[in-house]
């Protein structure tokens, strides 16, 4: 599927085949319904900043969402690590949060830090602060991602390479949410044999989707697969604009209350806002189909043929556009998780704990730069964002599925 650029909204070249081709009549069948226009109130286009992009706008060799930390900067964030570990324990409490992970960490020491005490006043980078601020704004208001790189995660401890991470994302957003209702923190990504039946721990391709928390999601990655394993990501806008031109009815279907999430409570709400002069997508497959391992219950409603076939409009667009990003060990992620969506490769592990795909996942929220949340999305960003620091767990290591629970419905 080739497509031109016109602009922030692309069309198909002539000849290719168009992702928003209509399936089984459903296209007919929503312009009966009414629901051929764009919801009131939506725009016809969108063109504030960059977040309409696509990915062969980016140059391959020397990307412009990748910032590459100089050799006085790594030294900056060791000082900074530094500074934080060494303030006078009276300021400090002993994190018995990573106690269940002692059995697994030999080298880690007596006194441990809390996560949420790490912020830009006692990790602090004069330097490179400013530089932070800057792809803040641009992961809110700009192009909606950024990779930071050169960190080498074999010369960390992993207590140190978990500070470092945190002491980071102080800069880029102040909040952290949690994952879950055990107040889990950090999220492992990798595969593992004990937990197949969750799809965050197989090796299979993921569907595009957003998180249903959290204004910016970030992943710190520890190691690479031997093969595949590319975080793939793609501009809602830009989708949008795309239907813009040539469906607008698979943008009122999205933007209908109709859509029966099982996920994390069953809920019906839009997919897609506009709110306070913003895009927002929150978008996941599986929370409406399930999959193979986690089959849909039948007590739940059913999608009709207008909502599936839009979710495979959004699939296929969002693949037509799509950036893949070739992840290196130490890799810092920021991903603006309203305005754009990702997607995992499928991937293969090696033998050694360096070709094992392992990325660490958090929830962001900055108090500065953080956009209004719609009423339908406020449920879940209040249960990740305002949960008592006392709560919070921060596991170094991948936990067993009894601490760290998988749900019954993936996201």
């Amino acid at each position: 599927m080739e497509f031109m650029s016109a602009g922030p909204v692309l069309l198909p070249t002539s000849g290719s085949a168009s992702p928003w081709v209509p399936e089984h009549g459903s296209h007919a069948s929503s312009t009966s319904e009414g629901l051929s226009g764009l919801p009131a109130d939506y725009p016809n286009h969108l063109g504030q900043g960059t977040l309409a992009w696509t990915g062969k706008q980016f140059d391959d060799d020397k990307p412009h969402f990748v910032y590459n930390l100089t050799e006085c900067e790594l030294l900056e964030i060791c000082r900074g690590k530094d500074h934080f570990k060494c303030m006078p324990i009276s300021r400090l409490r002993v994190f018995s949060k990573f106690l269940p992970t002692l059995d697994t960490l030999t080298h880690v020491p007596a006194l441990e830090l809390d996560g949420d005490q790490v912020n830009r006043t006692n990790f602090p980078l004069p330097t490179l602060g400013p530089k932070l601020d800057e792809l803040s704004h641009d992961i809110y208001n700009g192009k909606g991602l950024c990779v930071i790189r050169g960190i080498n995660p074999d010369e960390w401890a992993v207590e140190d390479l978990t500070i470092i991470w945190l002491g980071i994302q102080a800069y880029i957003a102040d909040q952290r949410g949690c994952q879950d209702d055990r107040g889990n923190m950090l999220v492992a990504d990798k595969s593992s044999k004990m937990k197949l039946g969750h799809h965050r721990h197989s090796t299979s391709a993921i569907s595009f989707h957003n998180e249903e928390a959290g204004d910016v999601v970030a992943w710190l990655t520890r190691s690479t697969a031997a093969a595949g394993g590319k975080c793939i990501v793609a501009s809602a806008y830009t989708i949008y604009n795309i239907l813009a031109a040539h469906r607008p009815d698979i943008i009122r279907t999205l933007a209908k209350s109709d859509w029966p999430f099982a996920l994390p409570r069953f809920q019906c709400r839009p997919l897609l806002f506009w709110h306070d002069s913003r895009l927002v997508m929150n978008f996941g497959r599986t929370p409406l189909l399930g999959n193979a391992v986690h089959p849909r219950p039948d007590h739940l409603p059913k999608l009709n043929d207008r909502q599936r076939e839009a979710l495979d409009v959004v699939e296929a667009v969002a693949q037509a556009v799509q950036l893949e990003i070739k992840t290196q060990p130490g890799d810092m992620h920021f991903i603006n998780n309203l305005a754009i969506l990702h997607r995992r490769e499928g991937f293969v592990d090696g033998e050694s704990s360096q070709q094992k795909r392992h990325l660490v996942r958090m929830r962001l929220r900055s108090t500065r730069l953080g956009w209004e949340i719609p009423d339908d999305l406020k449920h879940e960003w209040h249960t990740a964002f305002d949960k008592d620091a006392s709560r919070q767990t921060w596991h170094l290591e991948p936990m067993p599925g009894d601490v760290f629970p998988l749900r019954k419905y993936t996201n």
